[in-house]
């Protein structure tokens, strides 16, 4: 029930009607019996500024933030954290009397999904297919878990270059950083233990496309984890061809729910109902 001592938290980006994130804030919400709606928030880039400015005013308590304004809100907070520093880029942001304080919480929702599988990260090769925002969460996941090598494929050898290099002043100190064209991505495969899809090749509506082909796929190891990023449809081609290798196969929904989790302590200093936010978005 909203009322007028109701407290707001959100998620700004445009567009951002698809957002799955209401339905969990709110019903994790309403299981810890809390005084508070989480609202999407439609902002175009045009009127970043004026909107958080508003939010300040009217003491929104924190919000989420989307495309496209990962990295545009940066110079509007008044603390960053350390991970955000090293991704480049603020998905969560809280109110606080000194300002707002921004962090990442895509990077712990990525390896959150991971920790169930015993695995020693320290012997782990990671290949990564894509090169863009969300790889930047992924790469700075797989240096926090300790990776052995971290191989980052991508279709343009300038944007590629950009990518590496945009990690040597980084808080993450990541020496095991390797780039690739896509025509090495066979050779790649082979010695791949953990392969993450973070390019959007297979997203509904599309779901009959995968970024690779089903016989670059046939070289995985068979124990092997596939992880991507996307979470509809469920499974992905992606998922179908790497579980076809007997592959271990992990969704983009648990890292949803995982970072959504960890977004919702960071706001109110409680433990999230983690079961109830994934049964709300399945």
């Amino acid at each position: 029930m909203i009322k007028g001592t109701t407290k707001l938290l959100g998620v700004i980006g445009h567009p951002v009607e698809h957002s799955q994130s209401p339905k969990m804030h709110n019903a994790a919400i309403a299981s810890l019996g809390l005084d508070y709606i989480y609202l999407p928030f439609p902002v175009q880039p045009k009127d970043l500024e004026d909107a958080i400015a508003g939010f300040r005013a009217i003491g929104v308590v924190g919000f989420s933030i989307t495309i496209p304004h990962k990295q545009a809100i940066i110079p509007l907070l008044s603390e960053v954290s350390d991970i955000a520093q090293a991704v480049g880029a603020v998905n969560t942001v809280k109110n606080t009397a000194g300002g707002w304080i921004g962090t990442n919480t895509d990077v712990e929702g990525f390896i959150t999904p991971l920790f169930a599988y015993n695995r020693d990260w320290s012997q782990t090769e990671a290949v990564i297919l894509g090169n863009g925002g969300a790889a930047r969460a992924v790469v700075a996941g797989c240096a926090k878990l300790g990776c052995a090598s971290i191989h980052v494929v991508g279709r343009n050898r300038e944007n590629l270059n950009g990518f590496q290099q945009s990690w040597s002043n980084s808080p993450l100190a990541i020496n095991n950083l390797h780039i690739h064209l896509w025509e090495e991505l066979p050779n790649l495969i082979s010695q791949a233990d953990l392969l993450v899809n973070t390019t959007p090749v297979g997203m509904s509506p599309k779901v009959d496309q995968s970024p690779v082909d089903t016989d670059v796929m046939a070289r995985l190891k068979k124990d092997a984890i596939a992880y991507d990023l996307i979470y509809t449809p469920r499974p992905t081609k992606f998922l179908q061809q790497a579980k076809t290798q007997g592959a271990i196969a992990i969704d983009g929904l648990e890292m949803l729910v995982q970072q959504g989790a960890i977004a919702l302590k960071f706001w109110l200093d409680k433990e999230p109902p983690v079961d109830v936010m994934r049964q709300a978005i399945q």
